[in-house]
C-alpha cells in the first residue's frame, strides 16, 4: 500500500509540474473587415470579436509578480493581413514616458509594447514588432535565442519590412493597432496554423518589464521556447513580388578633385516569394548612400578594429549567414563586399540572394554578388556564399558554410561546419571547425571554436576554447587577430534585492582570457573582476579591477613617433562605468580606465551627455580622451562625437553626426534627411564633408547626394 501511495504521489506531482509548465495559449479571430488604424481599440466593434490575452507577469523589478498595470492584447486577421490591438491601461496616464519618434529606436528607455512571432514554431527563428505611445515602427528578426551577458536583445533590428501602426494616449492609458500584411512574413504552407507568440510591455517610470508568457529573469522576448501559442491562424498562400527602383544624383568636390564632379545613377531591388517560406532577392547597381557613416574608433593595440555592417541588403537575414565568434572570428563578413581598404567604396554591379526555409526545419541561404573594378584599388570580384542549417529540437542545429571569392588574379575559399546543442533550458554547447584555401598557403590554415554556457536565474557560467592558425585566411571574413590559441572562462551571479531597496540587482562577475601563439608564447592575458549594480530607476555602476599581460614579439608604433618595444608587460588597471537614468530628458555616463600600459601608464576618460526634448529632438555628445605614457614616448588625443536628430514625424527625420579625431586631425560631418514611405524606401538627402589636414590640407572633401526609391507591389 505504501508503495502505491508513493507512486500515486509522484504521479500527481509530475502532473502538477506539467500543468505549471504548460504553454499558455490564445486564439486569433477572423475579422470581417479591416480595422480603422487610429489607435482606438476599446469600443471598436471589430475588436470585440477577439478574445483578449492578459495576465502579464513581471520579470522586473519583482520577478514572478503580476504586472502592476493591466494589459489586454487582441489578435485578429483578414484575408491579407495580421492585426494586433493592445490596450496598455495606466492609472497615471500623465506619467507615461515616450522618448523617441524615429523608426527602430531603442524601446527600453520608454513605455513600450512589442511582440515576437515564430511562424514555424521552430523556437529558433522569428520576427519582432513593437511601438511606443508615439507610434514608431520597430521591427527585427531573431538573431539569437540567447541573451548576452548584459542583456542585449538578440534581435537584428536592421531588418525592415512594410507594415503600419498607430498609437494614442488616452485617459485610461495608451493603446496601439498594428497592421502586418501576410506577405511581409514567412510561414508554412498549411491553411490553418498555430504560431508561437509572446508579448512584452515596459512601464518605464517604474522600470517594469512584464511578459504575457512568463519568463525567468535570465531570458528575454527572444526566448522562443518559452513563448505562448497562437491558435486558429488562417493564412493565404504567399504571393509577393516587389520591385524597388531608385534614382540618385551625386556631386563631389574637394580633396584630390580639382573641379567638382557630378553623376547620376539608377538601380533596383526585387523581392519575390518562391514559396511561403523562401524568398528571392535581386539587386542591380546596388547603392547605400543613405546609410550612416562609420563611427570612428580609437585603436591602442596592434589588432584589427571591428566596424559593423550597416547596409540594409546585407543586414536582412544576416543571422542565417553568421558563423564563427562575433567580432573575433567572422567566417563571412559582408563588409568585404563593396568596401575596400580604408573604407573605400567599391561599386556593386548587382547580386542575387535566396534565403529562407526548405521543408520543415532546413534553413537555406545562397548569395552571389559582384563588385566592379576600381583603378589602382581593386579588380572586378565575384563573391559566392552557400549556407545550410538544419534545426533540431531544443535550440539545437547543425550546419555548413562555403564562401568563395574570385577575381582576375586569384581566388580564396572558406569551408566550415558548425553546430549548437541545447541541453535542458539553460545549457548550450556551440562549436565550429573551418578551413581556408589560399594560393601559396598550405599549412596552419584552420580555425575552430568550442564553447559551453549555463545561464540560470542566479548563476551563469561560460567557457570557451578557440584557435586560429597562422595561415587561416578568410578573405571574405573578419579576424581580430590570428596565429593563436585562446581560452576564456566566465562566472557571474545575479542578486535581486528586496522591494524596499533602491538597488534592483547586483551582478558580481569574473572573467579570464588568455592568448598563446603556436610557439607557446603567452601573448595576452586578462583577469577581470567586476561588480555591476543596477538601480530600479535604470541607473547603473560598474567597478572593476583588471590584471593584464602583454607579450610583444615584434615592436609596433602605437601612434606615429611612439613605439612599443618587444618585451613582457604585466599591469593592473581600474575601470569604472557609470550611467544615470536614460529615460529622463538629461542623462550622463562615463567610462574611466587608469593603470599600467605597455611599461607605462594610461588614463582614459570617456564622458557622454544626452538630452532630449519630448520625443522629437535628441542630442548626444561623447568624448574619448586618452593620456598615454610609455617608455617609447607619450601622447594625448581626443575623439569627439556629436549626434543630433529631429523627428518631424515617425517617418520624417533630420540627423547630423559630427566627429573630430584629434590624433589623425580629421573633422567629419554627415547630415541626413529622410522621408520614409515604407520600410527603407523614400526620399534621402545626404551631405558629407571630411576635413583632413594631413592628406588634403585646406581642401575638404564634400559630397552631396539626392536619392529617391519607391516600393511597387506587383502582386496583391
Amino acid at each position: 500500500m505504501r508503495t502505491r501511495y508513493y507512486v500515486f504521489s509522484l504521479t500527481v506531482l509530475l502532473f502538477i509540474d506539467n500543468l505549471a509548465l504548460a504553454q499558455i495559449s490564445g486564439e486569433a479571430a477572423f475579422l470581417s473587415g479591416r480595422p480603422l488604424l487610429d489607435g482606438k481599440v476599446l469600443g471598436e466593434a471589430l475588436w470585440a470579436k477577439a478574445k483578449p490575452m492578459t495576465g502579464f507577469v513581471q520579470v522586473k523589478p519583482t520577478e514572478g509578480d503580476p504586472a502592476s498595470q493591466k494589459t489586454e492584447v487582441f489578435v485578429g486577421y483578414t484575408a491579407d493581413s495580421l492585426y494586433v490591438g493592445v490596450v496598455c491601461y495606466d492609472e497615471d496616464p500623465g506619467s507615461i514616458i515616450s522618448s523617441s519618434n524615429k523608426r527602430d529606436s531603442d524601446l527600453d528607455e520608454e513605455d513600450s509594447f512589442r511582440f515576437v512571432i515564430d511562424t514555424f514554431q521552430s523556437e529558433q527563428d522569428g520576427f519582432v514588432f513593437g511601438t511606443n505611445p508615439s507610434g514608431i515602427e520597430y521591427d527585427g528578426q531573431i538573431a539569437s535565442t540567447e541573451m548576452s551577458r548584459f542583456g542585449s536583445s538578440g534581435f537584428n533590428m536592421n531588418w525592415d519590412t512594410s507594415w503600419n501602426v498607430v498609437s494614442r494616449v488616452h485617459d485610461r492609458g495608451w493603446s496601439a493597432e498594428f497592421e502586418i500584411p501576410f506577405k511581409s512574413l514567412r510561414y508554412g504552407s498549411a491553411e490553418v496554423q498555430e504560431w508561437n507568440i509572446n508579448f512584452q510591455r515596459n512601464i518605464r517610470r517604474t522600470n517594469e518589464v512584464a511578459f504575457w508568457s512568463p519568463l525567468p529573469v535570465q531570458h528575454g522576448l527572444n526566448r522562443l521556447s518559452l513563448a505562448g501559442s497562437l491558435k486558429g491562424m488562417q493564412v493565404p498562400p504567399q504571393r509577393n513580388l516587389n520591385v524597388t527602383p531608385y534614382v540618385m544624383g551625386k556631386n563631389n568636390s574637394g580633396g584630390l578633385l580639382k573641379n567638382s564632379e557630378s553623376e547620376e545613377e539608377a538601380g533596383f531591388d526585387l523581392k519575390y516569394s518562391l514559396t511561403p517560406s523562401l524568398t528571392l532577392d535581386v539587386t542591380y547597381n546596388t547603392d547605400f548612400a543613405q546609410v550612416e557613416v562609420d563611427q570612428q574608433q580609437v585603436n591602442l593595440d596592434r589588432f584589427s578594429l571591428f566596424f559593423p555592417e550597416k547596409r540594409p541588403f546585407f543586414l536582412e537575414n544576416a543571422g542565417l549567414f553568421s558563423v564563427g565568434d562575433p567580432q573575433q572570428i567572422d567566417l563571412f563578413f559582408s563588409r568585404r563586399i563593396g568596401i575596400g581598404e580604408g573604407g573605400v567604396q567599391l561599386p556593386i554591379a548587382g547580386g542575387v540572394r535566396v534565403s529562407g526555409r526548405v521543408g520543415e526545419a532546413t534553413n537555406l541561404g545562397l548569395l552571389q554578388m559582384r563588385s566592379e573594378a576600381v583603378d589602382e584599388v581593386a579588380s572586378e570580384t565575384d563573391f559566392t556564399v552557400v549556407r545550410v542549417n538544419q534545426e533540431m529540437s531544443n535550440r539545437s542545429s547543425v550546419g555548413m558554410l562555403v564562401v568563395n571569392k574570385e577575381d582576375s588574379f586569384d581566388d580564396n575559399q572558406t569551408y566550415a561546419v558548425d553546430g549548437v546543442w541545447g541541453i535542458g533550458d539553460n545549457t548550450t554547447l556551440k562549436g565550429f571547425v573551418a578551413k581556408t584555401d589560399t594560393q601559396g598557403i598550405d599549412r596552419q590554415d584552420h580555425a575552430l571554436r568550442l564553447s559551453g554556457a549555463y545561464d540560470g536565474q542566479i548563476w551563469s557560467y561560460n567557457a570557451k576554447y578557440s584557435e586560429v592558425g597562422e595561415g587561416f585566411n578568410p578573405e571574405v571574413g573578419f579576424l581580430s587577430r590570428k596565429n593563436y590559441r585562446h581560452t576564456s572562462i566566465y562566472a557571474a551571479r545575479r542578486i535581486r534585492l528586496g522591494d524596499s531597496a533602491r538597488l534592483l540587482e547586483l551582478r558580481p562577475h569574473a572573467n579570464y582570457q588568455g592568448y598563446w601563439n603556436f610557439d607557446g608564447i603567452y601573448e595576452t592575458g586578462r583577469v577581470h573582476i567586476d561588480n555591476l549594480m543596477f538601480w530600479k530607476n535604470g541607473a547603473s555602476l560598474s567597478t572593476a579591477v583588471n590584471f593584464t599581460h602583454e607579450s610583444v614579439v615584434d615592436g609596433f608604433d602605437i601612434v606615429e613617433g611612439v613605439t612599443v618595444s618587444p618585451g613582457d608587460y604585466d599591469h593592473q588597471e581600474l575601470t569604472v562605468y557609470a550611467s544615470t537614468d536614460k529615460s529622463v530628458p538629461l542623462n550622463f555616463g562615463i567610462r574611466f580606465i587608469a593603470g599600467g600600459f605597455f611599461g607605462g601608464d594610461r588614463i582614459t576618460a570617456s564622458p557622454n551627455i544626452g538630452y532630449r526634448i519630448g520625443d522629437q529632438f535628441k542630442v548626444n555628445l561623447s568624448v574619448n580622451h586618452n593620456d598615454v605614457e610609455v617608455p617609447g614616448g607619450e601622447f594625448k588625443f581626443k575623439l569627439s562625437q556629436l549626434k543630433l536628430s529631429y523627428s518631424f514625424s515617425s517617418k520624417i527625420s533630420l540627423q547630423a553626426f559630427v566627429q573630430h579625431n584629434e590624433r589623425d586631425d580629421v573633422f567629419a560631418t554627415n547630415i541626413r534627411f529622410s522621408w520614409l514611405r515604407s520600410a527603407n524606401s523614400g526620399l534621402f538627402v545626404v551631405y558629407n564633408e571630411t576635413d583632413d589636414d594631413v592628406l588634403h590640407p585646406g581642401r575638404p572633401r564634400k559630397e552631396f547626394i539626392l536619392k529617391y526609391s519607391h516600393i511597387f507591389e506587383l502582386l496583391k
